[in-house]
């Protein structure tokens, strides 16, 4: 059974993102792991939590409680990400997840050659997103989809959206609907 990685940046209860999210892990079936709006306590890098997790990759300590973030992204088979579009992007705290997941030993390393080397399993990435009008520059996407393949090595991201969802006359429940009728594996 595969193991799937889901990484809820959601804030509202009735999130729409979460909801086109979840239609799609339906239809993944899976193990599912859920990291919720609070990052399972997850902080944003300071230069404390930065020199540590320095010296623990240094020192080959990659079993240490500070990498179980990275440790376990690197080990899910499929990786689905709900992050809302905000302000051409998304929420804040996914960033501070993807810096904590970001450490080079666990889901990434840099070969002689200084080009980043991907230690990742997972083969694909799910990212899903959902706005009010229409997604013009997606920078969110643009960046996890960097990162997804160029430093972890996964192989396939995948875009999902529902978009114009507030715009006057809309139908949003059935915009969600098609979006996840759309959805391929």
């Amino acid at each position: 059974m595969d193991k799937i990685l889901y990484i809820n940046t959601c804030v509202r209860k009735e999130s729409r993102t979460n909801r086109l999210a979840r239609r799609l892990l339906d239809k993944l079936g899976g193990e599912i792991t859920e990291i919720g709006p609070d990052l399972n306590g997850l902080k944003p890098l300071d230069e404390g939590s930065l020199k540590r997790r320095d010296e623990l990759t240094a020192a080959g300590d990659l079993s240490a409680p500070e990498l179980d973030a990275a440790r376990e992204f690197s080990e899910a088979d499929t990786i689905v990400i709900a992050a809302p579009y905000w302000d051409l992007t998304f929420p804040s705290i996914l960033k501070i997840y993807l810096e904590n997941v970001t450490v080079c030993g666990v889901t990434f390393r840099y070969t002689d050659e200084g080009i980043p080397e991907g230690l990742c399993r997972a083969k694909k990435l799910y990212y899903v997103t959902t706005s009010g009008g229409p997604i013009i520059h997606n920078f969110g996407f643009e960046y996890v989809n960097a990162l997804a393949t160029e430093f972890y090595g996964i192989e396939e991201t995948r875009f999902i959206s529902a978009e114009g969802l507030d715009i006057i006359g809309a139908d949003p429940e059935k915009i969600l609907s098609d979006a996840a009728d759309k959805i391929r594996l």
